[in-house]
């Protein structure tokens, strides 16, 4: 991927909001911050912590990346926690 082609793709992007499918097949649109249970150790992040994301960035492969405590984590290390009403 080329920078033009990223750049492109960024351009349609928020760092402050993530939109996730729930279990029960809605689309929801969240809103940093939000809540993540973490599901591997990673850092200083041991399982079972329920810590807030900051922001949401993408790597060059455009691979999920979020922002906790000013570190930057792969997505695949938690579980996003949607609160239903």
């Amino acid at each position: 991927m080329t920078r033009k082609q990223l750049a492109d793709i960024l351009k349609y992007t928020s760092p402050n909001i993530i939109y996730v499918v729930t279990w029960n097949n809605l689309l929801k649109k969240v809103f940093c911050p939000f809540r993540v249970f973490v599901i591997k150790n990673v850092g200083d992040l041991r399982v079972g912590d329920v810590v807030l994301v900051q922001e949401v960035k993408v790597d060059i492969n455009l691979k999920t990346i979020f922002i906790i405590e000013n570190q930057a984590y792969y997505y695949h290390n938690f579980e996003i926690i949607i609160d239903e009403y």
